[in-house]
């Protein structure tokens, strides 16, 4: 008689891949990206839109509207409705923008406009992303060195402002 040799017979069941392993990796990998997380600093610079209105402003009221136009080599500062050029600051010598002579203009126009807390910047040169943040901090922080501003609030406090102009809108960013 013929016999079935025995290994034909035992059938062998597939191994299974271990996950343990693998699921220790994956969450292990997902503890090192959350506490890389708090590592990462994110900064946002603020900015609000342009208002569009066709509406004339309030007559009784005489707006600042001061508006940074910023050139290659220049920065125009223009106040007024319609806007009248107030100064021009030109690059210093090294070809950067001159941010004391700028800044030293904006404390002139806030000692005389203490409510006043926009500013337009209006590129019309492409700038590099620090040369913009450098722009927006000259406008935006007060240095302890600066003159002090004082601003009354509704109940007739007096409080020490933080900012020259805090409120920065960016005119003409599509052209």
């Amino acid at each position: 008689m013929y016999r079935i040799p025995s290994r034909r017979k035992r059938t062998k069941a597939p191994d299974k891949p271990n996950l343990i392993p693998i699921m220790d990796a994956i969450f292990t990998f997902i503890f090192f990206l959350l506490m890389s997380i708090s590592f990462l600093k994110i900064f946002e610079i603020q900015s609000d839109v342009p208002m569009v209105s066709n509406r004339e402003p309030p007559p009784d009221k005489k707006q600042l509207a001061l508006t940074l136009k910023i050139y290659e080599n220049y920065i125009n500062v223009y106040t007024g409705v319609p806007s009248s050029l107030l100064k021009k600051i030109p690059n210093i010598a090294t070809g950067e923008y001159d941010h004391e002579m700028l800044r030293e203009t904006l404390i002139d126009i806030k000692s005389s406009n203490l409510n006043e807390k926009t500013v337009i910047l209006d590129p019309e040169a492409d700038l590099e992303y620090e040369q913009i943040v450098k722009i927006m901090d000259t406008v935006k922080l007060l240095r302890s060195t600066d003159k002090s501003f004082y601003e009354t609030d509704k109940d007739g406090i007096q409080h020490k402002t933080q900012e020259l102009f805090g409120n920065i809108i960016f005119g003409d960013i599509q052209s």
